[in-house]
């Protein structure tokens, strides 16, 4: 047998490789002149994003009743039955830390703006994942007198706190002092995870127990990218289901699926992620997605539509859910402080060995050299 050798023209193949590689982060390498007109737009993107949100705030908070109009308001009490109990109240509560800013509507209790506090698009305007009604999220439901109600049309209590460093935003829909269905939202510093949960108390006699409720999370991914065609390339829904197996519905055309045992939904972008994780996996979810690209346009503001409805369980009569929102980058030094939710897997690296390759190899080699050049 021919004993191998050591190929030279091998070597220096590699050498060449990588010292094209360093040739072309030293030539990307910002001067620091470029560093600090960056710098100095993003200080001014900011300051005129913080004026505008204070000019405008008023436009952002939901309105679905004239609260002036008597009638109005007992027309909203007498359909919604016994949650009427809470009183109709136009407000936005703000949660933020030093990377995301999020907006909870009394009306629905949900998520109505998502921002990111460190980015911004193409055309140097700040990133925003949720605003101006491009996401919906609610349950469906039925009461024990025969109504059917969507947590969208409803209006709840906001109860803003501190959990040591954290805050905790309670959004509660009331049918008596104590007794009510609650949103909790849980937001840590430094962090683009917030906890989640829905639970009920006390409504074991409100809620019809024999039919199913249901989630349902709608959204339309806001152009970020100068090429909308580019960026909806890389824009898909994935999920984990089945044991931890990654699916995910078509990048190029309409596609739906039902699913089981549903552990989060990535709602992803090119670069940036709506991911809402579940600690008990729901049971069951329809998933669909739309594509809204058809060619290149300079005018277009969305990517594709997405839509999940899943099922919730109740146990005694009460719904408990325990969840997680994530609204960020699509990077993996970022989703990989998430382990046990697995949510690095939402990133499409590529197919066996080479899926390995970019992930643990390329990923971390990029990363290593930018921090250098």
């Amino acid at each position: 047998m021919e004993e191998k050798k050591l190929d030279i023209n091998s070597i220096i193949g590699f050498v060449l490789i990588f010292g094209i590689l360093i040739f072309m982060f030293y030539q990307n390498k910002p001067t620091p002149e470029e560093i600090e007109a960056q710098k100095a737009k993003q200080e001014q993107v900011e300051a005129e994003s913080k004026e505008s949100e204070v000019q405008t705030i008023k436009e952002e908070e939901p309105v679905s009743i004239n609260l002036q109009d008597s009638t109005a308001v007992a027309n909203y009490k007498s359909n919604i039955g016994a949650f009427g109990f809470t009183a109709p109240s136009d407000a936005v509560t703000t949660l933020e830390n030093e990377l995301v800013s999020l907006k909870i509507s009394n009306k629905g209790g949900q998520i109505i703006e998502a921002k990111m506090k460190n980015f911004v698009t193409h055309d140097s305007v700040p990133v925003y994942l949720v605003k101006d009604g491009n996401a919906s999220f609610g349950l469906n439901f039925s009461t024990s007198d025969n109504r059917v109600l969507n947590t969208k049309d409803m209006f709840f209590e906001p109860t803003l706190q501190n959990n040591g460093n954290n805050q905790v935003l309670s959004m509660k829909a009331k049918v008596a002092p104590n007794r009510y269905l609650e949103y909790r939202y849980e937001m840590k510093p430094d962090d683009y995870l917030v906890d989640f949960t829905i639970r009920s108390q006390d409504l074991n006699g409100v809620l019809n127990s024999s039919n199913p409720i249901h989630l349902e999370w709608k959204l339309k991914g806001i152009r970020q990218s100068k090429s909308i065609q580019y960026e909806n390339r890389y824009t898909r829904l994935t999920y984990n289901h089945e044991d931890d197996k990654i699916s995910k519905l078509s990048e190029g055309s309409d596609d739906e699926e039902t699913e089981v045992d549903i552990k989060w939904l990535s709602y992803r972008q090119h670069f940036f992620s709506s991911i809402l994780a579940t600690k008990e996996r729901f049971k069951k979810g329809e998933l669909a997605s739309v594509n809204l690209v058809e060619e290149e346009s300079r005018t277009a503001g969305f990517t594709k539509s997405y839509t999940s409805k899943v099922d919730l369980e109740m146990n005694g009569g009460e719904l408990s859910q325990n969840m997680h929102w994530y609204y960020g980058p699509t990077d993996v030094s970022v989703l990989d402080d998430y382990k046990d939710l697995g949510l690095a897997d939402s990133i499409p690296f590529g197919w066996g060995i080479f899926g390995w390759i970019n992930r643990y190899v390329f990923t971390p080699f990029y990363s290593f050299l930018s921090t250098y050049f």
